[in-house]
């Protein structure tokens, strides 16, 4: 009776780690402009590609392009899923939390300590997994309101 009950749990607990350890943002994505809205517009962006990488309990993300003004873009981070604070580099914001839903929908948060930024993000990968978007609102580093739907392709 024990030996099946250990074998219960051990089932149990692969069937756990494997549902809630699918991630399917990882991977390289590429900014499709023309699907993306801005509001308001226009577009502050050129290019944008975004590279993520499994790491402990979330990811790493680095993120690269050109602005529309010309100015590069190169941001990175590393955060767990645990909805907690973690630092960003290159970005207007310099704090992220994000929380896994389930291995196709995110939510996140990015701010500026003492600044005026902060966001609230939906972030959605397809059912066929070669489509992101992410759908943002909040207040940029001069404290006007932006509502922004990016979408990437799956490289």
């Amino acid at each position: 009776m024990r030996n099946i009950f250990t074998k219960l749990f051990i089932g149990a607990t692969i069937t756990a780690i494997g549902a809630f350890g699918a991630d399917n943002s990882l991977g390289n994505w590429k900014l499709n402009l023309e699907k993306s809205t801005y509001n308001p517009g226009p577009p502050t962006v050129k290019s944008l590609t975004a590279a993520r990488q499994a790491w402990e309990s979330g990811v790493k993300a680095i993120s690269t392009g050109e602005l529309a003004n010309g100015n590069p873009i190169n941001t990175n981070y590393t955060a767990n899923y645990d909805g907690k604070d973690y630092p960003v580099t290159g970005a207007p914001w310099d704090t992220v939390a994000i929380k896994q839903v389930d291995e196709n929908t995110f939510t996140s948060e990015a701010k500026k300590t003492g600044g005026r930024y902060s966001s609230m993000s939906r972030t959605v990968i397809s059912k066929d997994g070669n489509t992101m978007t992410v759908a943002s609102k909040g207040t940029n580093a001069e404290g006007k309101a932006f509502d922004n739907t990016l979408v990437y392709d799956k490289q």
